[in-house]
């Protein structure tokens, strides 16, 4: 007798075997040789004298672990904004969302220079949600300012003033610096305390997420539709932002901007599972994760031995995906 897998339940299946592997290739693979060996050995019985098991458990572990993490938070938001604009060119980076949480961690370091790591969280957060507002608020002013390329465009535009402000910010008090690795995200550098510290935030937007989908699923159908079905689609808006800022904003406070993840996953995983956002919100973050990781690992090679910032591959891969979709899609909302 056959038993049929449907899509969305095979990658979920398959996920946790695919993962483990991706780690691993990520904490074997560095500008350091290290024998396999030697990573099952810092993995089970780490010795804090051995210099190689200090470089795998307090680099490349949390490197791999963090990416993992951060492909999926960005997946997710992306797969809520599209979702809940009808928008295919909606992501996380396009929208300025992550400009915003840059520039709230840069008045954050600034300002409050002996900042603390969740006070720099909490201020990326607050940067998350002064952008949607902005955007989502200007959008609504504008003539067809909620069609996909104008949103897009405006988003763009709201991102690179906050930039800009933030790097006039950072020259001026002579912090260059240290704002640039929030925009020039290095993995590398990952901070294993920020990230227990900002597992409970991610959990509670994680969760947010997959208790909106049902919800989000009806609201892609369009507002009209999701209104007469009986949807509270300003309480449900609402809270996908909510779940939109805890999770970009802990993205960034973890690693700084990485663009296009959050734009080209929730397509794949649209393609894969179907429109039903049940399967779409937690498909996209495993494919996410698994994403970002594989990115991660191949920026270690196309200069090698010296690394390719992580930015770089993802807009590699993005920029032409999101040509694509302007050339296709960009005309109107998704009906």
């Amino acid at each position: 007798m056959r038993i049929k897998v449907s899509a969305p339940a095979l990658i979920l299946l398959s996920a946790p075997f695919i993962l483990i592997c991706i780690l691993f290739l990520s904490i074997l693979y560095g500008a350091k040789n290290i024998e396999i060996s030697t990573v099952l050995e810092a993995l089970m019985h780490f010795d804090p004298d051995n210099v190689n098991h200090q470089i795998i458990m307090n680099s490349r572990f949390p490197r791999a672990v963090g990416s993992v993490l951060i492909g999926a938070f960005l997946a997710i938001s992306g797969a809520l904004m599209q979702g809940m604009t009808r928008n295919d060119l909606a992501s996380p980076s396009i929208m300025g969302v992550s400009d915003g949480s840059v520039f709230a961690i840069t008045i954050c370091m600034i300002f409050i220079p002996n900042s603390s790591s969740m006070e720099m969280i909490l201020f990326s957060f607050l940067g998350s949600a002064l952008s949607i507002v902005i955007v989502f608020g200007m959008a609504s002013m504008l003539p067809g300012g909620l069609s996909p390329v104008r949103m897009a465009i405006l988003g763009t535009i709201i991102g690179t003033f906050l930039s800009s402000i933030s790097a006039a910010l950072s020259t001026y008090f002579h912090m260059s610096q240290n704002i640039s690795f929030w925009y020039n995200a290095r993995l590398h550098q990952m901070n294993p305390e920020l990230i227990k510290l900002a597992i409970p935030f991610a959990a509670v937007g994680i969760v947010m997420a997959i208790l909106l989908s049902k919800s989000i699923s009806v609201l892609s159908l369009g507002e009209e539709v999701a209104t007469g079905l009986g949807l509270k689609t300003s309480v449900i808006k609402f809270a996908t932002i909510c779940s939109v800022v805890i999770l970009t904003g802990i993205s960034v406070a973890l690693a700084g901007k990485i663009g296009f993840v959050g734009l080209i996953v929730p397509h794949i995983a649209r393609f894969l599972t179907g429109l039903d956002y049940k399967w779409v919100i937690p498909c996209s973050g495993v494919l996410g994760g698994l994403f970002l990781a594989l990115c991660d690992i191949l920026s270690r090679f196309l200069n090698y031995p010296f690394e390719m910032p992580i930015g770089v591959v993802t807009s590699i891969l993005g920029v032409p995906f999101f040509l694509y979709l302007i050339r296709t899609r960009g005309g109107g909302r998704r009906a």
